[in-house]
């Protein structure tokens, strides 16, 4: 039986964490979900940029 309790309790210590995780999680408000997408495309943005000028940069300094 002590097997099967080693397998079992860190089977509910977890559901316990997510059920306390879920009772704490909330649905953003207009505020709070529009300073996330404006970060979100900044970050977007930010890695297009870079997607774009690594490459070109390479081949700046790569030929001289």
């Amino acid at each position: 039986m002590d097997a099967v309790d080693s397998v079992v309790e860190p089977l509910r210590e977890f559901a316990k964490d997510i059920v306390r995780l879920v009772k704490r999680c909330h649905k953003p408000d207009r505020k709070e979900f529009t300073r996330v997408v404006a970060r979100t495309t900044v970050g977007f943005v930010g890695f297009f940029v870079n997607l774009i000028f690594i490459p070109i940069n390479n081949i700046i300094v790569g030929s001289g």
